[in-house]
């Protein structure tokens, strides 16, 4: 997806003014939802999914008002959503669902148990590089950028490699699988 796929209504000139004005203003609106939702992480989560909605609507706010008061109503619906979110999955919590979950866990924990094991196989038939790249991604958490400049590639080609390396491990894992049962 391109970038300008979300909101293709905005020039370059409009994305350079949503950036300076919606920087401007991250603060307050950051107070603004904390608010509502007093954890950092919660709140600064709130205001990254806020800032989506408001690149999608940039094209209506007018400029001739404070952009703020703006981008706090949305950030206030963007708020009430994640609390009702959160309220509906602690009820669900509340009403057994934590215990039936527990209790699934349990029964599906051979067959992840086995799963593991035959990823741990699969990763180890891994050409080398490869592998370095899966466990850069997954296990030290780089992101795609930094894999391409450790290993001299695009970050596209980083992209392409991993997906073909998911496609091959889970082929594998699944071959592994279905011997297994045979056997």
């Amino acid at each position: 997806m391109k970038e300008n796929d979300i909101a293709p209504h905005l020039t370059p000139a409009n994305q350079k003014e949503f950036l300076r004005v919606f920087l401007a203003n991250e603060r307050e609106i950051l107070r603004y939802v904390m608010a509502f939702v007093p954890h950092a992480p919660d709140a600064q989560e709130i205001v990254q999914q806020t800032a989506l909605v408001l690149w999608e609507k940039f094209h209506s706010y007018d400029r001739e008002r404070p952009f703020a008061p703006w981008a706090c109503r949305f950030a206030r619906h963007v708020s009430l959503q994640w609390i009702e979110r959160r309220e509906k999955w602690r009820k669900l919590l509340d009403d057994g669902l934590a215990k039936e979950l527990a209790e699934r866990r349990e029964q599906l924990q051979p067959e992840f148990d086995q799963r593991l094991s035959h990823l741990d196989a699969c990763l180890g038939k891994l050409p080398d590089r490869q592998r370095e790249l899966v466990e850069g991604y997954y296990v030290r958490q780089l992101d795609a950028r930094a894999l391409a400049e450790e290993s001299r590639r695009s970050v596209e080609a980083v992209y392409k490699t991993l997906q073909r390396v998911r496609k091959h491990l889970r082929e594998c894992i699944e071959r592994a699988r279905l011997e297994a049962n045979t056997s």
